[in-house]
Order: C-alpha cells, then sequence, then structure tokens
C-alpha cells in the first residue's frame, strides 16, 4: 500500500546496480512508490519480489514491476540499463553496445514522463548522458548523469584510510571522465580546512608525493580490479545513485560531482562530463567552476576531447 507523502522514483534496469540502489532506495524511506523496468520481465518481477519480502523491516512503500507507462508522474528515473563491462574492456568500449540500447529506451522515458528528471548511470556514463539528452530531447538540467561521484567516494575513502580520517572528513574531488582520463583535483583536496601538505605537518608526517599519486592509481582503476574479482560493481554506485536522488527529492542543493552538459567551463562546451555541480529538485542546477591549477585545466579539457571524439564517432555511425 503507497503512503502519503514521497515522490515516485522509477529504475529502468534490475541488474545488480539497479537492484543494489533499489534496495538502499527503499531503506532510505525517501519515496512512498518505487518502479522497476527491465526488457526482462521476469528478472523486474523477482527482484520486485524479494524486495516487497522485506517490507515488514521498513516503512511503507510500493514497488512494483511496470513498463513505460508507469513512469508517469515519477520525479526521477534512474538508468542502469545496458550491456555490463566485461573483465579487461574499458568503458569506453561499452560504447556501441550501449549506445544502440539507449535509442530504444530514453524515447519512452521522455514521452511518458516529460516533466521528470533523468539520471543515468549506465558506463560510459557521461557519453551515454550525452546520447540522453539528444534521444530525449528534454533539457539538459534535468538529464545528468552519475560521473564521478563514485570515484570522489572511493578518492575520499582511500585518502581516509592513508591519513587515518574518517572519510567524510576529506574534502577532495575526482573530475572529468568517469573512466581513464578522469584526474584528482589535487589543488583543492584538504582535510579540516587544510591542505593535504600542511595536514602531513600538523600529524607530525612528511609528504610523499609517490604515496598520493599510488592513491589516485587505486581510484581511477578501482573498477577492473573488482571487475576482475567479482564480475562487477554496484554496491557502491547503488549507495552513490541513492545519494544524488536524495539531493534531487529533498531539494538538498547538494555539490556532487555529476556527468552534466557543460556550457564553457574551462573553455568546454556540448559535452556531458563531471565537475562539483549544486543538485537538488531541478536536477543538476549550477556547475561549479572551481580555481584550480593550470594543469588540471589542461587536463580537464583532455578528457572532455577524449569523449568529444568518442562521442562524434558514435553519433555519425
Amino acid at each position: 500500500m503507497a503512503t502519503e507523502g514521497g515522490r515516485k522514483v522509477g529504475i529502468v534496469g534490475t541488474g545488480m546496480v539497479g537492484a543494489s540502489f533499489a534496495y538502499a532506495l527503499m531503506q532510505r524511506s525517501l519515496t512512498n512508490e518505487i518502479v522497476l523496468i527491465d526488457a526482462n520481465q521476469g528478472r523486474a518481477e523477482a527482484e520486485v519480489m524479494d524486495l516487497q519480502h522485506g517490507l515488514p523491516f521498513v516503512r511503507p512503500i510500493n514497488i512494483s514491476a511496470g513498463d513505460y507507462a508507469d513512469l508517469a508522474g515519477a520525479a526521477v528515473t534512474v538508468v542502469t540499463a545496458g550491456a555490463a563491462q566485461k573483465p579487461g574492456e574499458t568503458r569506453l568500449q561499452l560504447l556501441e553496445r550501449n549506445a544502440a540500447i539507449f535509442s530504444q529506451i530514453i524515447p519512452p522515458i521522455a514521452e511518458h514522463n516529460p516533466d521528470g528528471i533523468i539520471l543515468v548511470a549506465t558506463n560510459p556514463v557521461d557519453i551515454m548522458t550525452s546520447l540522453a539528452i539528444t534521444y530525449s530531447g528534454l533539457p539538459p538540467q534535468r538529464v545528468f548523469g552519475s560521473g564521478t561521484v563514485l570515484d570522489t567516494a572511493r578518492f575520499r575513502s582511500m585518502l581516509g584510510e592513508y591519513y587515518n580520517v574518517d572519510p567524510r572528513s576529506v574534502h577532495a574531488y575526482i573530475v572529468g571522465e568517469h573512466g581513464d582520463s578522469e584526474l584528482p583535483l589535487w589543488s583543492l583536496a584538504n582535510i579540516a580546512g587544510m591542505r593535504l601538505q600542511d595536514f602531513h605537518s600538523a600529524t607530525g608526517g612528511t609528504f610523499d608525493q609517490a604515496a598520493h599519486q599510488k592513491i589516485f592509481e587505486r581510484t581511477r582503476d578501482a573498477a577492473y580490479a573488482i571487475i576482475e574479482r567479482k564480475g562487477a560493481t554496484y554496491y557502491a554506485i547503488g549507495l552513490g545513485l541513492l545519494a544524488v536522488t536524495e539531493a534531487l527529492l529533498r531539494n538538498q542543493r547538494t555539490v556532487l560531482t555529476v556527468s552534466s552538459q557543460m556550457t564553457g567551463q574551462y573553455g568546454v562546451s556540448d559535452i556531458c562530463i563531471s565537475l562539483p555541480t549544486i543538485v537538488g529538485s531541478g536536477g543538476a542546477e549550477e556547475v561549479l567552476t572551481l580555481n584550480i591549477s593550470p594543469e588540471e585545466e589542461d587536463a580537464f579539457r583532455h578528457s572532455a576531447n577524449t569523449l568529444r571524439e568518442r562521442l562524434a564517432q558514435v553519433l555519425k555511425d
């Protein structure tokens, strides 16, 4: 039985990422209705049954398997559908397979829910988000991707471990592509308002640039390491999608490194890529232009150009 208050959330794709997100969402009590959609209807129905059996342990919520028409009135539709990344395969190599899938699923989402927000999690997420904007015809502010939200979380987690502090006290960002050309914003990374070099000194340590580079490399390559060992990543991105959805539904105006269409930031336009962005009920409401180093600006533009070339190829094909 649906409850008063809350807003509907749609999930298209009930693989491990979609199911992990649905599981996290039902526990947070953010919404009164979740609709699961999948090309494999039986899979969607099975996930709904499994989730429903946990309803006695959480607040009342209506969870159902449906089709695109059931997305009408949803505040946000989270898209996780697509081909899975194989061991040894880069995110960009997924492009052609998932572009074909998006050409089929994004138009009916927009058709049945023209006033909602589309949050893309399918990889390669930056290019898939650009394609979702094209296929949906919706305003770019209301179509954006999970971007480097997970990369930033991984980065903060590893820095917290290295400095022996709560990762929530680490303020550091991964920006650019969610993939091999992403970059850390070392110029802005801090703990308790102190630059990392200063925090080392304050705690009696010695700054080690090589150790920091290793942390970034582990962050960048984390997905490959996990996929090699267990085939897929899903728990952390499920929680990342939950954080973005909460910012949307509660109009929190949270700063998150989501992937959205650039409008001239650091000379980059008309491509979706990640920068710290204010996320509220209107979607990706404001992309922040930070005072980063010239080297970081160059690396960001390089990352954008990498994505632009691949997007141009798939649109040409």
